[in-house]
């Protein structure tokens, strides 16, 4: 069994922030797997966002847009 890698804090933020984006977009009418495929298709995007300093809330709007 591999070992599990540790994340730095830096990409444990940035994974919890994509989390709370995705539950904005289920809210926003996406389904889960949808949200989940946007965001991976598009995480580029979505990590510019968040170096940008958008709010999870902000960044689900942007891309419902």
């Amino acid at each position: 069994m591999p070992k599990k890698e540790k994340l730095d804090p830096e990409t444990e933020a940035l994974i919890q922030w994509c989390t709370e984006v995705e539950q904005f977009l289920v809210a926003g009418g996406a389904t889960l797997q949808q949200a989940q495929e946007h965001i991976e298709e598009e995480v580029e995007w979505f990590t510019d966002l968040y170096y940008d300093g958008l709010t999870p809330e902000e960044a689900a709007k942007e891309a419902l847009a």
